[in-house]
């Protein structure tokens, strides 16, 4: 598989702003870790899931919802 390049430059570039200079200055482990690459991953056990969705329920779908026109 090709590096991808587009990607890399697009993150470093646009998402987090770095100029050109810094950006071809840094190391591969540098970039990921700026890319947030070394962030702990979370994920949700589905017992919690369950809880949250209770906590959290989810409202009237748009279409029953009453609009800000009394329609």
């Amino acid at each position: 598989m090709p590096f991808p390049w587009a990607r890399v430059l697009h993150v470093g570039l646009c998402l987090l702003r770095l100029p050109p200079t810094v950006f071809w200055a840094m190391t591969p482990v540098e970039f990921h870790v700026v890319a947030g690459g070394s962030a702990p991953r979370s994920t949700v056990a589905r017992a919690d899931l369950g809880a949250l969705m209770a906590q959290f329920p989810d409202g009237p779908t748009p279409s029953k919802r009453r609009s800000d026109h009394g329609e």
